[in-house]
């Protein structure tokens, strides 16, 4: 499967897009991790959730001025609604997500 621009995943037509900005050496970031998981399995096929790395995609954590992370940003087709730095309890995403469903 080709890989998919970064506008091309946000834009997830009918299916609002979590996005977490996190790195591999942020330990707040590896504190989310299991609570995006839950998140995913809970909206499964209604909720697309994404992980991308800042040291690997900086111009896209530039684009959007994330300058602390984790940083949740929520994309409902293809514009930002929602975003929130740091560890975000799963409750507080649900009812942010749900929203959008």
């Amino acid at each position: 499967m080709p890989r998919k621009s970064f506008s091309e995943l946000i834009n997830s037509p009918g299916m609002p897009v979590l996005v977490d900005f996190y790195a591999d050496w942020c330990g707040p970031c590896k504190t989310m991790a299991p609570i995006l998981q839950q998140i995913a399995a809970q909206h499964e096929g209604k909720l697309r959730v994404i992980k991308i790395d800042v040291d690997k995609n900086q111009a896209v954590a530039q684009q959007f001025r994330v300058q602390s992370i984790p940083t949740l940003i929520l994309f409902h087709k293809g514009q930002p609604v929602w975003r929130q730095a740091g560890v975000v309890p799963a409750a507080q995403i649900n009812q942010t997500v749900g929203a959008y469903l």
